[in-house]
């Protein structure tokens, strides 16, 4: 690990217990947050996170001033547990209607910045079980308290199963190799690819976002070579409990990853956007094709609507 690594790990590393609510809002001083969850297909899990952020921190102490949940296309109750939870639930498509949608969760990311206000802006991923609210309160927190600070990823164990630390395989079989390989400054993250993260507005709107499964690797990355690994930070959250996908869409979502790093380290030669995998069918194994997620949306702030409303 390089030196500065290990200087910025015992600088920006940190536990959620090393800031109280009550420092946070001693800090807090004007400072917005909104808080945002993009979801397709989560009505067993989003409605306790949704719940638990509002019991804690917009009802017992007002850290957070706006919590949004963004539907990609839910077929369940999404919407509707989310909003009965007390979210305010907007529909992808309903956000920059000149800009047909795409699939994706960079997608929705990236949308939420056009009906969001917050200073901060917090990420969660909406199929966390046994959901704690210092998965917020603990990445906002440096943020909060440290103006040099611009962007905070959480880190946490993930068990699979029962098994503890198993968690993560394409963190570990992609993500991890290629930022130790291309972008070392990055090695000290633990959890590059996780979904919980918060960032300054004012960083957010200048960086572009990857539509797909790469938004987490992309946004790292682009960060560091916009502000720097020292505005750069973790704070440990504990544990993070989900549902965790099967070995097929761990496949395509590390061909959306290592599409996103390669673009980054070369815009000339492009490899090709596509992957097969097999499935074993009537007549034997047979092949299935997708299409890697390659379509990343530009700096919000480029966009017309957003700059008209930032203005306004």
């Amino acid at each position: 690990m390089l030196e500065e690594v290990e200087r910025w790990l015992t600088r920006r590393s940190w536990s959620a217990a090393d800031r109280t609510l009550g420092r946070l809002m001693a800090a807090k001083r004007g400072t917005t947050i909104s808080v945002v969850l993009p979801a397709l297909d989560e009505e067993s899990t989003v409605g306790e996170i949704v719940t638990v952020i509002r019991r804690e921190l917009m009802e017992a102490t007002a850290l957070v001033d706006e919590l949004v949940v963004i539907d990609s296309g839910s077929s369940d109750r999404t919407a509707e547990v989310a909003a009965a939870a007390g979210a305010r639930v907007v529909h992808r498509d309903a956000i920059l209607p000149r800009i047909p949608a795409v699939p994706g969760k960079g997608e929705v990311l990236w949308r939420s910045l056009m009906v969001t206000s917050g200073d901060i802006v917090c990420f969660v991923d909406a199929d966390l079980r046994e959901f704690s609210a210092d998965f917020v309160s603990g990445i906002v927190g440096p943020l909060l308290t440290d103006p040099e600070v611009q962007f905070v990823k959480a880190m946490y164990d993930r068990p699979l199963g029962e098994t503890p630390g198993q968690g993560g395989r394409v963190t570990e079989l992609v993500a991890r190799p290629l930022l130790n390989l291309h972008w070392p400054q990055l090695a000290g993250f633990v959890q590059p690819l996780g979904g919980e993260y918060a960032a300054r507005r004012s960083l957010l709107e200048r960086l572009p976002f990857p539509v797909g499964y790469g938004v987490e690797l992309g946004l790292l990355v682009d960060a560091l070579h916009t502000v720097g690994l020292d505005a750069l930070a973790q704070v440990d959250v504990g544990s993070r409990k989900h549902r965790h996908q099967d070995g097929q869409a761990l496949g395509r979502m590390a061909a959306a990853i290592y599409r996103t790093a390669q673009l980054r380290l070369s815009r000339g030669h492009l490899v090709r956007p596509a992957l097969t995998q097999f499935e074993r069918g009537v007549g034997g194994f047979e092949p299935r094709t997708y299409t890697v997620d390659t379509e990343e949306r530009p700096p919000m702030r480029e966009i017309g609507e957003y700059a008209a409303r930032r203005a306004a």
